[in-house]
């Protein structure tokens, strides 16, 4: 069992950047592949990146490549995702996931999930 708590996120500027973070307790993310998704309103939960067990792979969705990356620290039990260049249309509730498998571009590919932490682009 993992527990995941997303944080970082807030109102910003396009163009701007936000660091989102989501730790872990429970059972450590080293056995975990983790993702990054977003959901807008009225919109379905699409995926924004994912990263591999230890971090040495990585694989975003077209939308945020050259502006988003995806990382993570075991050690701390924490991954995170750097946003910049941040547009209006990236405005969601983003959450982090778990997964047993990489790379993992679906929502049911994904075994834990956190609350999520909302990001407003204003123009």
């Amino acid at each position: 069992q993992v527990q995941l708590v997303e944080s970082g996120g807030g109102l910003v500027q396009a163009g701007g950047s936000l660091r989102l973070s989501c730790a872990a307790s429970g059972r450590t993310i080293s056995s975990y592949a983790m993702g990054w998704f977003r959901q807008a309103p009225g919109k379905e939960r699409e995926f924004v990146a994912a990263i591999s067990w230890y971090g040495g792979s990585t694989y975003s969705a077209d939308s945020v490549k050259g502006r988003f990356t995806i990382t993570r620290d075991n050690a701390k039990e924490t991954t995170y995702l750097q946003m910049n260049s941040l547009k209006p249309e990236d405005t969601a509730v983003y959450y982090c996931g778990a997964s047993h498998v990489f790379p993992a571009p679906d929502i049911n590919q994904y075994a834990y999930w956190g609350q999520g932490t909302q990001v407003t682009v204003s123009s």
